[in-house]
Order: structure tokens, then sequence, then C-alpha cells
């Protein structure tokens, strides 16, 4: 289990390239405002805005999710901590006034980096592009 990447996952850096190349500028890896050793995958802190992607096994993904037989219990409970510790710190993000949106690895990065982008738009004023009139 050591292998298993904890960040810069292959689906966040599918993501992250694609909110890139769409002009978006984030912050990886961010600090959870008021909770020690939490971190946002892909933060947009002006627009406060949380994106995490989350991984099949470590999250419980309905879908993909596998429970190992050898040590049954103890991985059961394990990642029963897992997904409390991610309602709980969705439930904090929000109550700090950030969005919170979550997606699982085996979503398209195409489509998670699509919906990523029109809430950041929404969310963040356009900027004037031609600066200051000068009068």
């Amino acid at each position: 289990m050591s292998k298993q990447a904890s960040k810069d996952t292959e689906a966040e850096l599918a993501v992250r390239r694609l909110l890139h190349a769409a002009g978006l500028r984030y912050r990886v890896e961010y600090p959870v405002p008021g909770m020690p050793r939490r971190r946002i995958d892909v933060a947009f802190t002006r627009a406060k805005v949380a994106v995490l992607i989350d991984g099949c096994f470590w999250h419980g993904c309905p879908q993909h999710a596998t429970h190992p037989k050898a040590n049954a219990d103890w991985w059961r409970r394990k990642l029963d901590r897992n997904m409390a510790r991610d309602q709980e710190t969705t439930e904090h993000l929000i109550a700090e006034g950030w969005t919170v949106l979550r997606f699982w690895e085996h979503e398209d990065p195409a489509q998670v980096a699509t919906r990523v982008a029109q809430l950041c738009n929404m969310r963040l004023p356009k900027r004037d592009k031609t600066g200051p009139s000068a009068t």
C-alpha cells in the first residue's frame, strides 16, 4: 500500500492540466483552513472552490471499492474512518464559505475540468484585459 500515490495521482494531474490549459490558476495541496493535516487537491482560493479527487479504494467508491480479505476488520474500520473524515472536511469547508466539488478518480477528467471551470468562471469576476482606461 505504500506504493499508492496520495497526491499527484494520474487523475489529479489530468484534471490540473486541463484546468491550466483553460486559463485557470489554482493552488495544489492547499491546507484546509482550520484543520491541520488536511489538504485540498486543487484550490481556487479567490473563488473559494475546493476540488477533491478521491481514490476509489481509499474513499469507498460505491462502484469500484474493493474490500481486502486479509485483516478485513482492520481495513473496514480504516476505510470507514477515511469516509467519515471526508464528510467532516466537506462540512467544515462549507461552513467556512467554500464550495466543495468531490469527484472519483474514475470520472472523465475532461468532464471534471468542465464542471470545475464553469463554477469558477461563475464565482470569479471577469477581469478587464485592457487595463484601466486612460482619460
